[in-house]
């Protein structure tokens, strides 16, 4: 069976060699042939990734036969049901998928839609909460006099008159 493994950290001062490590291992105590492994160092929240994007352009060429990700935080954050609608593109073309962290979590077996929607949502939340934690902390820093974000000339006026003209927006203009 031709498997693709797909890993993914949120920032590159984040490893993937870990699950790589953990995902090859399984593969060979399974018998299964990698295909390709598919890493990408982004948010997983983001609904467009570069490999994350190019599984699917493999998937529907029938390149591999099973997709395994380390577990589903990795494999998507953007919610239950855009992450149901992607797993559910692998099973239409006739793509397995499993979680290597959740092994109850695959495509075959009754309960896999339940299990599914409960775990993308607690990966939806787990990911709201991490941006609740990183905005108090902004602003905790703002309230301490911390300059946050760009400094003087780097920012773009926005607000400048003229700034909204057809060079950046067509036929649009300031109100």
């Amino acid at each position: 069976m031709k498997v693709a493994l797909y890993v993914r950290v949120s920032t590159d001062m984040q490893e993937v060699d870990n699950q790589l490590i953990q995902l090859r291992a399984y593969c060979i105590k399974c018998n299964y042939e990698i295909y390709e492994e598919y890493v990408d160092i982004i948010s997983g929240a983001k609904n467009s990734r570069p490999s994350y994007d190019s599984i699917f352009n493999d998937a529907h060429k029938k390149l591999f036969d099973l997709v395994v990700f380390w577990d589903l935080s990795r494999f998507s954050r953007a919610g239950t049901l855009f992450t149901l609608q992607k797993l559910k593109e692998l099973e239409n073309l006739g793509i397995d998928w499993e979680s290597y962290q959740e092994p109850y979590f695959k495509s075959i077996g009754q309960f896999k839609d339940v299990v599914l929607s409960i775990i993308s949502t607690v990966a939806r939340i787990e990911r709201e909460k991490i941006s609740e934690r990183t905005k108090a902390g902004l602003e905790r820093a703002r309230k301490q006099g911390k300059q946050i974000g760009k400094r003087g000339k780097d920012k773009k006026p926005r607000k400048k008159a003229g700034y909204y003209t057809k060079k950046y927006y067509g036929n649009l203009r300031p109100q």
